[in-house]
């Protein structure tokens, strides 16, 4: 059973100010103060300050520090903002990155009560052994390890008591504080925050599902079934639930521990074999394992890698792949006018835009990442995806396009790690241009032939329908038409100085013609020695010159 939203529940004040307290511990008191959180905050951290010195470079590494205090799911919270440096920026998502989630284990007994309540039975009767002593400890779950009735070594990850209570509490405290300052501060509306508070609660529900998370394992182990080089470790169904996730036992060692010891590796094989599966996990199927830490990597007799927790996963459409594999190519050569082209293409930008402009940002961009050659995607998608790029271009980047941007960037972190001579787009060019070379193989149109199909058989089904609807509505006079104008007060204006233009001309003509008429008349009051009117004449002057204003007036408007 997946873990359902959240809803919004009242906040707990008192806990509000608690966090409130630990912000202002770590001097972020102005920044709240300016936030509109001052009557909650206590005496002791109403200090004075510069609002500019408090965000000084040190704010990342103390934001950092707040969010460990501040326990389980501000420490989630900072590890999925640590992937959208598009809305926190380079610093602070690298500073998060850092994040260490590991906390003191909760005692034997809590995890016994949670695995029998979910298996259904007593621990003596599900496991031949069961050890108490954790072999790793976070703060939503704890891993131990045990053996099945066979004899078969597993890891067993239990869900913490009452951790769901927690973690819905805080998120609601999250969506209370992100309204607050999207309310009260105009600045802070383009980072849209009770947005994010929303993405985090989607991706925390994710995590906190272990069924979705065994999911994600099988789905993994069947695409790179066969593979000598990748594995996953084998879910045991039978004893996993929403909160219990029983999985093979991996006998390898951790690259995070590899790379702290002593011991010789071949790290130019491990970063080959890492940059390959991700690769393909990204342009082949579409299902890439979104958090490539060190620490959930470990490398297995022969060079094998063993990719362990997938509660953070990425999809890409096979469409989007495609494109992308095409961008991708475009950029690896630094041809600027074919990335512009693929995006306007994608829809990331809008052919309306001032492309020239934008023209002149990608080549500033690239250049930071060119050398001989671009050796950095990652990197460089990431700083494409900054806040202040997208607001300047309105560029339009699909959410899991930018979490492959940061992906990237970590998986290529870690191969310059394990090898200084790394180079990712080295092994990833020739793989995707043999991926391209096959979008032109006839054949390949049989992986869409069915949805085709399908769209066909739906649109023969509905077409009579359609129709009948639209002659019924003809006939009876209600058909609607909706009209999109743009410029439309432009044009109204131009409009109206037409027609004024046409009424002063009648207005002018209707005098010289009046005047005339009454100028051979024997009427108003005849002038001496030339007999014409003198109303007339007066009036027929006053034309004159209204017409010969009117006329220089359209003639300038030509020059």
């Amino acid at each position: 059973m997946s873990v359902p939203p959240f809803g919004n529940s009242k906040p707990d004040l008192k806990r509000v100010r608690g966090i409130l307290g630990v912000l202002s511990k770590y001097r972020f008191g102005n920044t709240l103060m300016q936030l509109g959180f001052r009557r909650k905050l206590s005496p002791e951290f109403l200090l004075g300050g510069d609002l500019g010195k408090e965000l000084d470079n040190t704010a990342p590494s103390r934001f950092r520090a707040a969010l460990e205090e501040l326990g389980t799911t501000y420490i989630k919270l900072g590890q999925v903002l640590s992937t959208r440096p598009d809305l926190v920026g380079m610093e602070i998502a690298d500073e998060l990155s850092r994040l260490q989630d590991d906390v003191p284990p909760v005692p034997f007994s809590e995890i016994k009560a949670v695995v029998e309540e979910e298996l259904g039975s007593p621990l003596e009767e599900l496991f031949q052994e069961f050890e108490e002593k954790s072999i790793a400890s976070a703060s939503i779950a704890q891993v131990h390890k045990a053996r099945l009735m066979d004899g078969t070594e597993v890891a067993v990850k239990v869900q913490k008591r009452g951790i769901i209570d927690i973690i819905k509490q805080d998120v609601a405290i999250m969506r209370y504080l992100a309204q607050q300052a999207d309310t009260r501060i105009r600045k802070v509306k383009y980072y849209n925050f009770p947005g994010i508070v929303d993405e985090f609660e989607r991706t925390i529900r994710r995590e906190l599902d272990f069924a979705q998370e065994a999911r994600n394992i099988e789905r993994f182990r069947t695409l790179f079934e066969g593979d000598e080089k990748v594995s996953a470790p084998e879910v045991y169904r039978d004893y996993s639930t929403s909160k219990v996730l029983t999985m093979e036992f991996i006998h390898g060692t951790k690259i995070s521990e590899l790379l702290e010891s002593d011991e010789k590796i071949s790290g130019k094989t491990i970063a080959l074999v890492g940059t390959e599966c991700y690769f393909k996990q990204i342009f082949m199927h579409g299902f890439f394992h979104a958090d490539p830490h060190p620490g959930n990597i470990m490398v297995l007799p022969g060079n094998r890698l063993c990719f362990v927790d997938f509660g953070m996963t990425g999809h890409l459409e096979r469409e989007f792949r495609d494109d992308l594999a095409e961008l991708f190519i475009y950029t690896a050569k630094y041809d600027v006018k074919g990335i512009i082209n693929q995006m306007v293409y994608m829809r990331m930008i809008d052919e309306d835009s001032d492309l020239e402009h934008f023209k002149y940002t990608l080549m500033d961009l690239l250049d930071q990442y060119y050398g001989a050659e671009i050796k950095d995607v990652g990197g460089m998608i990431t700083e494409f995806s900054m806040p202040d790029v997208v607001s300047e271009h309105q560029l339009k980047l699909p959410r899991d396009f930018i979490l492959l941007g940061r992906v990237l960037s970590m998986a290529e972190d870690l191969g310059r790690k394990l090898d200084p001579n790394f180079n990712g787009i080295e092994v990833a060019e020739p793989m995707i241009r043999k991926l391209l070379k096959g979008r032109l193989n006839p054949l390949r149109w049989r992986n869409y032939q069915v949805r085709y199909l399908f769209e066909t058989e739906h649109l023969l089904k509905d077409l009579p329908q359609t129709i009948n609807r639209i002659l019924m509505r003809a006939e009876d006079g209600r058909i609607k038409m909706e009209i999109e104008h743009k410029e439309l007060d432009e044009f109204s204006l131009h409009l109206e100085k037409i027609t004024n233009r046409v009424a002063l001309a009648l207005i002018i003509s209707s005098l010289i013609i009046g005047s005339s008429l009454i100028m051979q008349s024997d009427k108003g009051m005849p002038m001496p020695g030339i007999g014409f009117s003198t109303i007339g004449s007066i009036i027929f002057l006053v034309g004159a010159a209204l017409a010969i204003g009117f006329s220089i007036a359209i003639l300038r408007k030509f020059s």
